[in-house]
């Protein structure tokens, strides 16, 4: 359908309900990340900054977890207890995501330690 006239236009978003949508997104903006407050990826903790420290070490340990839960499927699926493949590929699967990420996280974070390094004073 071409688009003429404003009439047209209008008749155009009247049918996409585009005043719906936007009300839903507006709704939901409040789970999207915030670049002013830096809340929506838990970036901050309600009320009290992290460290950069204490943000690594956590999501080493959700790393941790992650990898841990991939163990215990895999062993449930091989004692036979467990006869859900596709959830224990998840599991594997969430596990390998999550050390990948980790692991590009880390040679970013060593990439700029030597980058500082190299700066002179």
């Amino acid at each position: 359908m071409a688009i003429k006239d404003l009439g047209s236009f209008s008749q155009t978003l009247g049918n996409a309900d585009a005043r719906g949508w936007s009300r839903s997104v507006d709704n939901n903006s409040s789970e999207s990340f915030n670049i002013e407050t830096g809340k929506g990826f838990d970036i901050q903790e309600s009320g009290s900054a992290k460290s950069f420290g204490e943000m690594l070490s956590e999501s080493i340990g959700k790393v941790n977890g992650l990898q841990n839960e991939a163990n215990v499927a895999m062993e449930k699926l091989a004692s036979g207890e467990s006869q859900n493949l596709h959830e224990t590929l998840l599991a594997v699967e969430k596990a390998d995501i999550a050390f990948r990420t980790m692991n590009q996280v880390r040679t970013k974070v060593i990439e700029a330690y030597r980058e500082i390094m190299k700066m002179q004073i």
